[in-house]
């Protein structure tokens, strides 16, 4: 499977310390191991998959989508939930 990470995604990466982005890169091997793990969303977000994982004590979301036709994963966004979902929309 091709992993695909929106610049913005890219971004928030480089700003993490080295245990979130080890929480980060195993919730991304657990979606690549199972792609539907993630919550389908409805409405202004059709298509965006989020799945949800903990680090530490902090509730991490993971916005994702599936591109069947080139069987590929595009990530989107990561980050708490305050705001997460306005933001996302935003994109």
């Amino acid at each position: 499977m091709k992993v695909i990470a929106l610049p913005r995604f890219q971004r928030g990466i480089k700003k993490l310390h080295p245990a979130e982005k080890s929480a980060l890169d195993d919730a991304i091997r657990a979606i690549l191991a199972t792609p539907e793990i993630g919550e389908l969303k409805k409405g202004d977000l059709v298509g965006v998959r989020v799945h949800k994982y903990r680090h530490n004590a902090h509730l991490v979301l993971l916005a994702y989508r599936i591109i069947s036709e080139e069987y590929t994963l595009k990530l989107l966004a990561f980050g708490s939930h305050e705001n997460f979902y306005r933001n996302l929309k935003q994109d």
